[in-house]
């Protein structure tokens, strides 16, 4: 066990741990609090699930249950009938579909804490981004609108103004823009063939602004952009199912094939939450959430992240909790998390952090100052000796309060704490219903296709024109040859007429003059 400093007897160190615990509505049993190398049986630590839509972080270095402590939350909380989404980027859930083998190392950790152990598979659902097997997710372009997209691509004011001149033209003109390749004729249209009818209705569009945009465009489908934006759209409304005795969904999107694509993972993570946003009514102060997301390495989202999709991130944390929506990041080193996102979370579970430099001290004080003040830890030593399945934990009480922070022995997941076998992977999609509902792709028409037929239509127009133009320059020079020739005809025949031969002979001029020279004599 790690070394803890006593500061007060074990009968008040419980009385302050359940007291502070004690709740009137329904919660989630993590585990009990450890005080000075002993755990403190029945000391539990619990999580309101009134409190549970104010999101939070659990946090630790690897291999210290970070994925394991992810698991017994999305158990709990399908255990209660809450549908829960888990963003697994390592690959390691799936096993939540099929019960725990059970253990003797499981068995002693349960009798620590004082709760039983009962092993249990729950209902299960894996959805894909990509080519993997699944449910496909996916989202078209117009659902984005032209400012999250604008936020995603990082554009500029100048940039984000033709996006939304784009849509503008594109609604007005009943273009749907479904996939990447719609965006993408429409950008070229903007600036080639219907320069000119964009810019007398919209304004001038620059051709240079148009050509970083679909460099950005093409970032994204590079990283496998093009799976993701189209049809059919992954309706939100089938993340909040429940199995037939009553659990949550647990949703397992996997994301292994996509850790070295971050900018799809963002655009996949805010088109979700922004849909899910616009998609859930307000649930205002209820019992319990509708929903809870885990964002596994949540650093894959903000590394790369400009200022302006921070700034989106922000404020969906701030707003979706009101509509009974939790979030929930997974990460090393809770400085992962900016500070205007950190400061809104209420669940705080911290494993283990390492400390081999001065860095790392200074990172860990920096994080011991974001826990609540206790008379029982030194906050900065517990969190480098805390061992495995063991954390800080502080959340909120049902109104609104932190609960006392308890460094805390973990309950065991109930399920599999391993992959599922490719055949019993196989037969969790095979009986899906939302993989039937979603396999098909749709290439409807839209404006790729519509565009296209506008501009052979114009294109038709412009050689019908055209060859209309040639035929009559033809005609008028085929009349002026046959003009030519019957003037010249005329000529000819009028010179070889015999009267015209003689009345234009010599002979007969000199007999007219001669005759004429007498009259006047």
């Amino acid at each position: 066990m790690a070394n803890y400093i006593l500061m007060g007897r074990k009968e008040e160190f419980f009385k302050h741990i359940t007291e502070g615990n004690a709740t009137k509505g329904d919660s989630i049993t993590l585990g009990a609090a450890i005080l000075d190398h002993e755990t403190i049986k029945d000391a539990f630590v619990k999580i309101p699930l009134k409190t549970m839509n104010r999101h939070g972080l659990i946090a630790g270095a690897t291999g210290t249950g970070k994925t394991k402590t992810l698991q017994v939350l999305a158990e709990n909380l399908s255990e209660k009938g809450i549908p829960v989404v888990l963003m697994d980027i390592k690959g390691d859930l799936s096993g939540i579909a099929q019960p725990s083998p059970g253990h003797p190392k499981i068995d002693e950790r349960h009798a620590k804490i004082g709760l039983p152990f009962n092993a249990k598979g729950f209902p299960a659902e894996v959805l894909s981004l990509s080519e993997q097997e699944g449910v496909r997710l996916r989202a078209t372009v117009s659902e984005f609108g032209p400012v999250l997209l604008s936020r995603i691509l990082d554009l500029s004011e100048t940039q984000a103004g033709i996006i939304a001149i784009i849509f503008k033209y594109c609604d007005d003109n009943k273009l749907p823009l479904l996939d990447l390749k719609d965006f993408k004729k429409v950008l070229q249209f903007a600036t080639q063939e219907g320069k000119e009818e964009l810019e007398a209705e919209y304004g001038r569009i620059s051709s240079a602004s148009t050509g970083a945009i679909l460099r950005k465009i093409i970032e994204i489908e590079q990283q496998g952009g093009d799976l993701f934006f189209g049809e059919k759209s992954f309706e939100v409304e089938d993340l909040v199912r429940k199995d037939k005795n009553g659990k949550g969904y647990i949703n397992i999107i996997r994301l292994t094939d996509i850790q070295d694509k971050p900018k799809l993972f963002s655009t996949f993570m805010l088109s979700l939450l922004a849909e899910i946003y616009e998609t859930f009514p307000e649930q205002g102060d209820s019992e319990q959430p509708e929903l809870i997301l885990f964002i596994d390495e949540a650093h894959l989202i903000f590394n790369e992240a400009s200022k302006a999709l921070l700034n989106q991130i922000e404020s969906i944390v701030k707003l979706i909790r009101s509509k009974g929506i939790g979030l929930y990041f997974v990460t090393q080193n809770p400085t992962d998390v900016p500070e205007s996102v950190l400061s809104q979370l209420g669940l705080k579970i911290q494993h283990a952090l390492r400390a081999f430099t001065a860095k790392d001290r200074k990172a860990i004080k920096l994080t011991a100052q974001n826990y609540p003040d206790t008379n029982y830890y030194d906050t900065a030593e517990v969190l480098t000796s805390l061992g495995i399945g063991e954390a800080l934990v502080s959340a909120l009480d049902e109104k609104g309060r932190p609960t006392p922070l308890a460094a805390t022995l973990l309950r065991a997941p109930m399920s599999r704490m391993d992959v599922l076998t490719p055949h019993e992977l196989q037969h969790l999609i095979d009986h899906s219903k939302l993989v039937k509902k979603y396999s098909e792709t749709i290439d409807r028409e839209s404006a790729y296709e519509l565009l296209n037929k506008k501009i052979e239509k114009a294109q038709a127009a412009e050689l019908k024109a055209e060859e209309k133009e040639r035929k009559q320059k033809e005609k008028e020079k085929a009349e002026k040859e046959r003009a030519k020739k019957t003037s010249s005809s005329r000529r000819r025949s009028t010179a070889q007429n015999p009267v015209v031969k003689v009345l234009t002979s010599a002979t007969f001029i000199r007999a007219v003059f001669g005759i004429l020279k007498k009259v006047i004599k």
